[in-house]
């Protein structure tokens, strides 16, 4: 009969770290499986909001107009603000999404950007924008604001929301009534609704530093592209 071992301080110690290496080993194992799927997924949700900002939609659900969907072809700029963290992320970027038409006309853009001011948290937006730099559509991205009143900024500034955004160009900057602007803000929600136009206008800053008067777009080069229906 085999005999038993000792149970000592060492035992118990080599036993817990057996443990925790082949923890470690399934974990490592699970995460190589999960993580294109979830990049996947990402990049899904963004690819979708590009689409949502850049079409306007009837109420049954039909495409009225469109910039850089089926008939643009798309580029990625990225413009990076503040200092990356320990790891080396960019957490305060701004990501622009150039359109253009197949002929290589700059057409408009999509613009993901974030404020870190809302009053649950971040509060991220994707921004569409026409080629003069009006609002041509909008999408949230990520928000922990309050269900019923800051989560209602999904709808509230669309087009027929009652502080409707669409149409408007932020090179005056976008404002709340109280801030002695001419956007109404979510009632009950006014740090929401700062914040979601801290984001537009943002949004609206950067893609402004790759637009030139004469030229719309510093590159004008067409490639494939990336979202389809």
């Amino acid at each position: 009969m085999a005999k038993k071992a000792e149970s000592t301080l060492v035992n118990m110690l080599l036993s817990l770290t057996a443990i925790a290496i082949v923890a470690a080993a399934a974990l490592a194992a699970l995460n190589g499986v999960t993580k294109e799927p979830i990049e996947q997924a990402k990049q899904d949700k963004v690819n979708k909001a590009i689409a949502d900002v850049l079409r306007q939609v009837d109420a049954n659900g039909v495409v009225e107009a469109q910039i850089g969907y089926d008939a643009a072809m798309m580029k990625h700029d990225t413009i990076r603000l503040g200092e990356p963290d320990e790891k080396g992320n960019y957490k305060d970027s701004v990501v622009c999404h150039m359109a253009y038409t197949t002929e290589g006309v700059y057409a408009g853009a999509a613009v993901e950007a974030i404020d870190f001011n809302g009053f649950g948290g971040p509060l991220k937006v994707m921004v569409g924008f026409d080629a003069e730099g009006n609002i041509y559509g909008y999408s949230i991205l990520e928000t922990h604001e309050t269900p019923g009143l800051g989560a209602l900024a999904g709808g509230w500034f669309q087009k027929d929301g009652n502080g409707n955004i669409i149409g408007k160009s932020p090179a005056t900057e976008l404002k709340v009534t109280k801030d002695k602007g001419d956007v109404d803000a979510i009632t009950g929600s006014t740090i929401t609704s700062r914040a979601f136009l801290r984001g537009v206008n943002k949004a609206y800053t950067n893609l402004m530093t790759l637009v030139d008067a004469a030229a719309p777009c510093a590159d004008t080069t067409a490639v494939e592209p990336v979202i389809n229906e």
